[in-house]
């Protein structure tokens, strides 16, 4: 379809393209910048920006924008004391309420250390935690949430804790579906965690879809009554008995087709995928949306537009250092709880200048949509997941991320992974990020059209998955300008593993013992780049150049 249909014109991309790559170039000042290159994959993509079989279009990931609210409470008033006695959760829950209550805006917490001894809670829209910046506030925890809510355990069996994925001390989920989680894990009855409720039922049929094309923002539908602009809506799209639409995930072709899904249970109990956007128009049956669509939309796989669980929209935390309680990091996958930030069922929300420190897992996406975290930072004893993307977490925005070296030897029962995506995740963007440790982690489950981009990491991390959630990669996975400071492969290099796949801007790296195979047979019809550099590729920032090319 012509880039016209997304109000901008094929003369309008390349001026973009070309002025992206020329101010990178121009910019200078990296020790590879005389043997800057355009490769051709940005040549291409700018020819086809919505439709380019190897890299996804994620110009439009992250928050819309992050709000600026007028201050209505601080957490003082309402009994916090950094006196390192208090316990200031309640205080600073009542102050997050109070702000609810008077239509939104933002709590301050000024300089000081606040003692916590429960989970904060943002679970109201447009309310703001703010410290007065994350080297000036610190909120000390002093407890794991298998002591503040209960034992946890995997919806999958086994003995698992799912504290060791879900879940934080700072949690932005809205109330009642945070209220309706808490009360099944509190009656073990372990909940699916996403937009349709802990049994996946808590939806109903707006309309259904005409078929339409990935890429395009204009579908057609059945019934627009309900429709509405501002709306956000679910797009619900199943699968057939033969998998077809897992083979349009993973690229399709002979290699999808043959690969067995039947036993991959964990895998196809993400499907129906469903992926959250908010409408932009609606004339008659037309109805435009706020990005393209990720997939394509084809009859045997029933494409509906839904609704879904109350979502939580314009909230944010701030400016604060979240210091955890020391304590020695628990055996892989028994994690108590000792959790940082978590954004789950959120839309449009945002952590920015927040540093998370002696966790079991940093900061959580989990069935969170269209955030952004924004100068993130985990440090101390060393933690499981640094980051993690999953539940069907989409075009979100990871920016300006650290990852520091551990303070402590790892234990030798624990694991370390890294910037973690799975679960049918898709179009979320991890940028200019500092990884002292970990890897590119995926815990499979067919994360797809995914990108990481300007990042520097010591890749001493393993990735994770079980063997039932099925590929490592779908299509259109992209790793544009990457430096590997030890130079273990692990992840990194994506041609030999990812179908329909970009590495642009890699510079050497070799397997070390987590060797991979790829999940699929033939040919993978991936793209290398720039192979043997690092910060040659112009432009430097896939991410940035693509939101040049972004339609008004």
């Amino acid at each position: 379809m012509s880039t016209a249909h997304h109000g901008m014109t094929r003369r309008t991309l390349l001026a973009g393209a070309t002025a992206v790559a020329a101010t990178a170039v121009a910019g200078g000042g990296t020790a590879h910048a005389s043997d800057s290159q355009v490769p051709t994959l940005w040549r291409e993509f700018t020819r086809t920006p919505f439709t380019h079989p190897q890299i996804p279009y994620v110009g439009r990931a992250g928050a819309a924008r992050i709000h600026r609210l007028p201050v209505v409470a601080d957490v003082r008033a309402y009994g916090a004391v950094a006196d390192g006695v208090t316990d200031c959760a309640p205080a600073i829950n009542r102050a997050i309420a109070a702000a609810a209550r008077a239509g939104g805006g933002t709590v301050t917490i000024p300089p000081g250390t606040f003692r916590i001894d429960g989970l904060i809670l943002i679970g109201y829209d447009n309310v703001v935690l703010r410290g007065a910046g994350s080297g000036r506030t610190t909120l000390y925890a002093t407890k794991n949430l298998t002591e503040l809510i209960g034992p946890y355990g995997s919806r999958y069996g086994g003995t698992k804790s799912a504290w060791s994925w879900a879940g934080g001390l700072i949690w932005l989920a809205p109330k009642a579906r945070w209220d309706s989680l808490t009360a099944a894990i509190r009656a073990q009855a372990w909940p699916f965690e996403g937009w349709t409720g802990n049994k996946r039922d808590a939806w109903e049929e707006l309309t259904p879809l005409a078929p339409a094309r990935q890429g395009d923002r204009t579908v057609t539908v059945t019934d627009p009554a309900r429709l509405r602009p501002g709306r956000l809506v679910l797009l619900r799209v199943a699968d057939d008995p033969a998998h077809t639409l897992l083979q349009h995930m993973s690229g399709g072709g002979p290699g999808p087709a043959s690969y067995y899904w039947e036993d991959k249970t964990k895998l196809l109990s993400y499907v129906p995928y469903e992926w959250p956007v908010r409408i932009v128009a609606v004339r008659g049956r037309r109805v435009t949306l706020e990005r393209p669509l990720p997939v394509d939309l084809r009859p045997e796989w029933n494409p509906l537009l839904t609704t879904h669980v109350r979502e939580l929209t314009g909230s944010g935390v701030e400016g604060l250092t979240l210091d955890v309680m020391e304590t020695p990091q628990s055996p892989h996958l028994l994690d108590k709880g000792y959790n940082g930030v978590v954004l789950q069922c959120a839309y449009d929300c945002w952590v920015d200048d927040v540093t998370v420190r002696n966790v079991d897992n940093g900061f959580g996406l989990v069935a969170a949509s269209a955030c952004t975290l924004r100068r993130t930072r985990v440090g101390g004893r060393g933690e499981h997941h640094p980051y993690f993307c999953r539940e069907g977490s989409h075009d979100n925005l990871i920016e300006d991320f650290t990852i520091e070296e551990r303070t402590v030897p790892a234990p030798s029962d624990t694991q370390l992974h890294g910037i973690n995506v799975e679960g049918l995740s898709s179009y979320n963007v991890w940028s200019r990020g500092d990884m002292r440790m970990g890897t590119f982690d995926s815990h499979r489950g067919l994360p797809f059209a995914n990108v990481r981009t300007d990042i520097t990491v010591d890749n001493n991390g393993r990735h994770g998955g079980d063997a039932n959630a099925g590929p490592l990669f779908g299509a259109r996975f992209t790793h544009w300008n990457v430096r590997v400071t030890n130079g273990r492969a692990g992840l990194m290099r994506l041609d030999g593993l990812a179908p329909y796949s970009a590495t642009v801007g890699l510079n050497t790296v070799t397997d070390f013992d987590q060797t991979d195979v790829p999940d699929f047979t033939g040919d993978l019809h991936s793209r290398l780049e720039l192979y043997g550099t690092w910060d040659a590729v112009r432009p430097r920032n896939l991410y940035a150049a693509q939101r040049q090319l972004r339609s008004c």
